[in-house]
């Protein structure tokens, strides 16, 4: 199949004022595409939106917000166009132990990485349905996949995610609305400060920028980063659970362990999911 052309489309980008959002966009723009980042910073995204070549907008986005998501979508579509292509991006982590998760932590991970994918599925795509044409790319986790420990809401939330698309996708066969789940490792970001990768190595932003870019160039649904994960939870799947657990153990990092008594996330934290600081971009 060749390569389907990004110059010219309009894609929207949720949390894009920094981390995988901004070098996502940055690089959908070198691509030719007319790009809108939405973020909770506002400001961070329009700043962001005038540092980066090419054609990008920045307006101010909370995906917890269904009145903000409309508006988003209305400016960035008032500005350029129909919009061929969301990128489903933000999302909030919490890490530490499942008892000592605060009530506030929970409740975002729920609304920002679950509700906030539904949210902006169901506002876009009826317009791609109406078009008969679109893609709705999103930016889960490997967590979707494995259950690290000291990440069980997180993993949860984005394994409620790959069910989601799963459903949606049945549902949108043949109607030219594409769906794509990207589940990467450990990402250098401020959102996975103080975690360990386990036997994988570090992501950079650019490594999951890059598979955005090529999975809106050829569509499939789903796509993970390293590529081996997929195949390996997969073949893990069919082994007796006590080998199983024995082979998660030596491969997904103890995030409970990798945290404890640091303070790397203190300040990632209080911003995004305990409402103790100022609030920023959620990824």
């Amino acid at each position: 199949m060749r390569p389907r052309p990004l110059a010219g489309l309009v894609i929207a980008v949720t949390g894009g004022a920094r981390g995988i959002g901004r070098e996502t966009a940055a690089h959908l723009a070198r691509a030719g595409a007319r790009v809108a980042i939405g973020d909770r910073d506002a400001e961070g995204a329009r700043a962001t939106a005038a540092e980066l070549s090419g054609e990008v907008t920045g307006f101010g986005l909370d995906v917890t917000d269904t009145a903000s998501f409309v508006t988003f979508l209305a400016d960035a579509e008032r500005r350029l166009g129909p919009i061929d292509v969301l990128v489903n991006n933000a999302g909030v982590m919490w890490v530490g132990g499942f008892a000592d998760e605060p009530e506030s932590a929970t409740a975002r991970q729920l609304e920002v990485n679950l509700h906030g994918v539904i949210r902006g599925v169901k506002l876009t795509a009826p317009g791609m349905l109406a078009r008969g044409r679109g893609h709705i790319v999103t930016i889960a986790s490997a967590a979707s996949k494995l259950s690290p420990p000291g990440e069980s809401t997180y993993a949860a939330t984005k394994h409620g995610v790959y069910g989601y698309l799963s459903g949606v996708r049945a549902e949108l066969r043949g109607s030219g609305v594409r769906l794509s789940v990207i589940m990467p490792g450990v990402v250098d970001t401020e959102l996975a400060a103080g975690t360990a990768t386990g036997a994988a190595r570090l992501l950079s932003p650019a490594d999951v920028a890059r598979a955005v870019v090529a999975v809106i160039e050829r569509p499939r649904f789903e796509v993970t980063i390293p590529r081996y994960i997929g195949p390996l939870t997969r073949w893990l799947n069919v082994l007796p659970q006590p080998i199983r657990d024995a082979l998660y153990r030596a491969m997904v990092p103890d995030q409970v362990r990798s945290t404890a008594g640091g303070s790397a996330r203190q300040a990632y934290e209080s911003r995004n999911l305990t409402g103790t600081d100022t609030p920023g971009a959620e990824r």
